[in-house]
C-alpha cells in the first residue's frame, strides 16, 4: 500500500523570502528547498505566492424542502473577452476572514450580508487549499440548515459594490448544473459534492 505524507514541515527549508506587492493580497517570492522522495535534498526552488489567508463558506440547505440557496455575481477573475462563458458565477455564499473572527463567525455574517438568511445548526464539513501552488488560502465549508421559504431578492454591501442575486434551487438541481458545468467554480463544486455525500443525514422526510 502506497503512504501518503512521509515529509512534514520540517522537511522544507525557506531559504529567504522578497515581498513583490502588498496591497489587499500579498504578493512574494518564495525562496525554497526540500527533501527528494528519492533521497537528499533539492536545488534552491523559487516559487511567486499569492498570500490571501482563508475563507468561509455556507452549504446553505434546507432539509424540509430539499434546497439549496446559492448566490450568483460578477467575478473578473472569470472575465475573457475570448470566451462565451458568463463572468457572474453561480457559487455558495463565502467571504474572507480578514477580522478577528472565528470562520464560523464569518459564516454567519456573510449568510446575513450576502442572502439575507440566518444560519441554524453550522457545522464544520471540510477544509480544503485552494491552488497551493501559488497562492495561501484555505477555504473552511460549513454545512447551515435555513428555511428557504422567503429566501430570495438581490443582496450585498453597497458600501464593498457587491450586487448579489440570490437563487433558491432544489438539491437535485445543484448538483446537475456541476454535473453540467454550469456551476465551476471549485468552493461550489466541493461544497456540493459534499452535500450530495452526506444530505441523507440531513434530509427530513416527508409523510
Amino acid at each position: 500500500m502506497s503512504k501518503i505524507h512521509q515529509f512534514s514541515q520540517k522537511d522544507l527549508e525557506i531559504i529567504r523570502e522578497e515581498v513583490v506587492y502588498k496591497g489587499h493580497f500579498e504578493l512574494k517570492k518564495i525562496f525554497f528547498r526540500h527533501k527528494l522522495f528519492s533521497g537528499g535534498m533539492s536545488g534552491e526552488v523559487l516559487r511567486e505566492l499569492m498570500i490571501k489567508g482563508a475563507a468561509s463558506a455556507v452549504i446553505a440547505y434546507d432539509p424540509v424542502k430539499d434546497n439549496v440557496i446559492l448566490v450568483e455575481q460578477v467575478r473578473i477573475g472569470a472575465y475573457d473577452p475570448n470566451s462565451s462563458n458568463s463572468p457572474w458565477l453561480v457559487e455558495l455564499i463565502a467571504g474572507m476572514i480578514d477580522t478577528d473572527e472565528s470562520p464560523e463567525e464569518v459564516a454567519i455574517r456573510e449568510s446575513k450580508e450576502e442572502a439575507g438568511i440566518t444560519i441554524s445548526n453550522l457545522e464544520h464539513a471540510v477544509s480544503i487549499w485552494d491552488s497551493p501552488g501559488g497562492a495561501v488560502e484555505r477555504l473552511h465549508l460549513f454545512l447551515g440548515l435555513v428555511d428557504s421559504t422567503e429566501v430570495g431578492g438581490i443582496h450585498g454591501l453597497k458600501e464593498e459594490n457587491e450586487d448579489i442575486l440570490v437563487h433558491v434551487v432544489s438539491r437535485e438541481q445543484a448538483y446537475q448544473w456541476v454535473e453540467e458545468g454550469k456551476i465551476d467554480n471549485v468552493i461550489a463544486v466541493v461544497g456540493l459534492q459534499w452535500l450530495q455525500l452526506h444530505y441523507h443525514k440531513y434530509i427530513q422526510k416527508k409523510g
